[in-house]
């Protein structure tokens, strides 16, 4: 059975902060929670991820490459919800970002922590130079997630067929992407 989060109050304010090495032990416990009660969001398990030791995540925290970038949502210190970006170091596709290990726990959606969350991964592509394109992927049939993602400039153009293999059979995954281009550089020159 997976680990419950705490209901969050209506009353108190989530903040969204950069994750670093001390954070690694919430985001541990969030993402392995996430990976149990939301499996079919993710490619990793419980089990293969908690095996995975603290370093394992300290290193997905504090990348001395600068290559990922995580965010998290807190009501107070509790970490209730994170998203990561990640840049190419490879010359030909430098131009692009992908999100990754998006979750925000059951007791805190509804109050705007994934929106503010992709909000901030956004922010950070929006000032990384050369970063035109961020993708994604999102397991199909999670309207809610979907809907988030288009709400936030997010297109689809494509789908992964048999993605994921879960125990009540194959998940296709949709493929998104945001152009990161200010608009009146759109349809000029890349």
């Amino acid at each position: 059975m997976a680990p419950t989060l705490p209901l969050v109050p209506k009353s108190r304010q989530i903040r969204i902060a950069a994750l670093g090495e001390s954070d690694a032990p919430s985001y541990r416990a969030l993402m392995l929670h996430a990976y149990a009660v939301a499996a079919d969001a993710f490619t990793s398990t419980p089990q293969e991820r908690a095996a995975e030791p603290l370093s394992w995540w300290v290193a997905r925290l504090a990348d001395p490459q600068g290559l990922s970038h995580a965010f998290g949502a807190f009501l107070g210190d509790e970490l209730l919800g994170t998203v990561t970006l990640e840049f190419s170091a490879k010359p030909k596709t430098r131009h692009k970002a992908h999100l990754i290990g998006m979750f925000v726990a059951q007791a805190a959606r509804g109050q705007g922590a994934g929106r503010a969350l992709l909000q901030a991964a956004m922010r950070l592509a929006g000032d990384r130079p050369g970063v035109r394109v961020v993708t994604l992927t999102v397991t199909e049939g999670n309207a809610p997630a979907i809907a988030l993602y288009e709400a936030l400039g997010f297109e689809r153009f494509g789908l992964e067929p048999m993605a994921i293999a879960t125990p009540q059979g194959f998940k296709a995954k949709v493929h998104m992407w945001r152009d990161m281009r200010p608009a009146s550089a759109i349809g000029g020159a890349a």
